[in-house]
């Protein structure tokens, strides 16, 4: 039987109620952890991640409730004598042009996207720093990385995670935490169906398909391979860096050359 590479190990998920962080806090269950998981909204798969990894639950909090994550955090460490993992998926999506934004659909997106990783991550930390040890992963995106048409406020909340990712693997690195941030392309979430179900997107949502150099929107279970890469050992020399998980979104332009080319 091959050995679970994430035995003995505790991990905390946020936004783990679907999506991204459902399949992360699946994998790790998988791989031998122990998953704490946070969610706003109530998930009833997650007996399956239970009943997998003993030890592991779910409970439904705000990642801007920074008390509901402290006390989350404490009673972990109090059940299981560490935390190893950090991994912020829970997020929302946002954007217009910046004039004809309402403030409080900007502050909405900032909270939960940046402060509410702020706050994941601050409430993490302690009990790695007493045990000089600990993988903290942020889920930002290509967004994070670079512009596209409409996406001021969300695109703003993932660049700051990206920066703010690599300062905490600045500040922390001499304790024995790594801090990287994973940049998905457009993965098939509840989230990403929230935005494009309206049939005024099919058209973009084909052209944005098509700068996928894959040809493929990507799945959360890839999203998750990355992350165990980055809680495991093998990302042991890792720190402060974006591993872009695009598909080949952010490679280059594609203007359809291939086709001519024969290579479709």
């Amino acid at each position: 039987m091959q050995a679970k590479r994430l035995s003995g190990r505790v991990a905390f998920v946020t936004g783990a109620g679907s999506g991204i962080g459902y399949s992360c806090a699946q994998r790790f269950a998988d791989e031998g952890a122990v998953v704490v998981g946070l969610d706003v909204n109530e998930c009833d798969e997650w007996e399956a991640i239970e009943s997998q990894s003993p030890g592991s639950r779910f409970v439904v909090a705000d990642v801007c409730d920074l008390p509901a994550q402290e006390a989350l955090v404490a009673e972990t460490v109090d059940a299981h004598g560490r935390l190893d993992i950090v991994v912020t998926a829970a997020g929302v999506a946002g954007g217009g042009p910046v004039h004809a934004i309402p403030i409080e659909e900007w502050d909405r997106v900032q909270n939960i996207n940046l402060r509410g990783t702020f706050l994941s991550v601050r409430a993490a930390l302690p009990p790695m720093m007493e045990q000089h040890s600990g993988s903290v992963i942020t889920v930002a995106s290509v967004e994070g990385l670079e512009g596209t048409e409409g996406g001021s406020t969300y695109n703003a909340s993932k660049g700051g995670v990206v920066l703010l990712t690599k300062n905490i693997a600045m500040d922390y690195g001499r304790l024995g935490i790594r801090a990287n941030s994973i940049c998905p392309g457009f993965i098939e979430t509840p989230l990403f169906h929230s935005v494009f179900s309206d049939k005024a997107f099919d058209k973009y949502r084909e052209r944005i398909r098509d700068q996928h150099k894959l040809g493929r929107f990507g799945r959360s279970e890839e999203l998750a391979g990355a992350a165990f890469f980055l809680a495991s050992d093998d990302s042991s020399f890792v720190t402060g860096q974006c591993l872009v998980v695009d598909g080949g979104f952010t490679a280059g332009h594609r203007v359809g050359f291939t086709e001519l080319m024969g290579l479709e």
